[in-house]
């Protein structure tokens, strides 16, 4: 049986990667920061070679884009230095790593949805740090791993765009939303399976990068019209432009990924981004 760590386990992939596990035939460790520092080298060294670790999947993340701006130091430390260390042990031990990055290693000037080749160049630290940790990756090249490019990621756990706009759509009469960056949301749920399906397949000399998100195309404002008339909520909600609602960090305006590098490798079959928020809303009303 497969040992499989899973960093950042209480994050909204992490924990959906958790409801899944007993559907499959691994066996899990799931660890967070207190459990497990990933920026302590030696750490993560002893726990790997305590628990026979064969697979990591790599969840864990500074995910804070604003707070990135003012707080570079932890934000390399998680995103960056993190990862190296995770790529140099599986290099070391012969380990699969399965690493999840953003759609903010890119600017979102593209006008067709991003493939894995296109020049990256992030707009903040966030992206910045991920992609420091991307290229660390790469550079060790430990074989059997790879990198998902991700975006928009929402879930039933966790705090993420979708709760937010449930909340404040109960709260306020009308709202406005960025209409002017478009992408696709990602289901944290699809992914985590998407992932687990993968880790056996995975046996690549180099580190390959794929991309992965639901099906389809939307923006901001889109996805809150959705998930109110999902939710038979009343609230008005009116586009605005991202000059009107600035933030520390620049957003990608484009941010659309595609996904025919993973679906033809892997076999993998993806949503549509409507559908798997009408599953998740689900969960959410069940879990109240």
């Amino acid at each position: 049986m497969l040992n499989v760590l899973v960093t950042g386990s209480h994050g909204q992939l992490g924990s959906e990667i958790q409801a899944l596990s007993s559907h499959y035939d691994y066996n899990f460790f799931f660890t967070d920061r207190n459990s497990l520092d990933i920026s302590n080298e030696t750490a993560i060294k002893t726990f790997i070679s305590l628990n026979k670790i064969s697979t990591i999947i790599n969840c864990a993340a500074y995910t804070a884009v604003d707070k990135a701006e003012d707080d570079v130091e932890n934000a390399d430390k998680i995103n960056h230095l993190a990862v190296k260390y995770l790529a140099q042990i599986a290099k070391e031990k012969s380990i699969k790593l399965i690493h999840i990055s953003t759609d903010y290693v890119f600017d979102g000037k593209n006008h067709r949805p991003y493939i894995e080749s296109d020049t990256t160049n992030p707009n903040g630290v966030y992206g910045k740090t991920k992609l420091d940790g991307e290229n660390a990756m790469l550079t060790i090249n430990p074989s059997s791993s790879i990198i998902i490019r991700t975006s928009w990621v929402y879930s039933s756990y966790g705090a993420n765009f979708v709760k937010t706009m449930l909340r404040l759509g109960k709260e306020r009469d009308s709202l406005g939303v960025i209409f002017d960056q478009v992408g696709t949301p990602t289901y944290a749920r699809d992914l985590a399976q998407a992932i687990l399906e993968i880790v056996p397949q995975v046996a690549n000399k180099n580190v390959e990068i794929y991309n992965y998100s639901n099906e389809g195309v939307c923006s901001w404002y889109d996805f809150a019209k959705a998930i109110f008339e999902l939710s038979h909520i009343e609230c008005d909600v009116k586009p605005i432009e991202s000059k009107e609602y600035p933030t520390p960090a620049e957003r990608p305006h484009y941010s659309l990924l595609n996904k025919a590098k993973i679906k033809k490798t892997f076999n993998i079959s993806i949503s549509y981004w409507k559908e798997s928020l009408v599953e998740c809303l689900e969960k959410i009303k069940e879990s109240k």
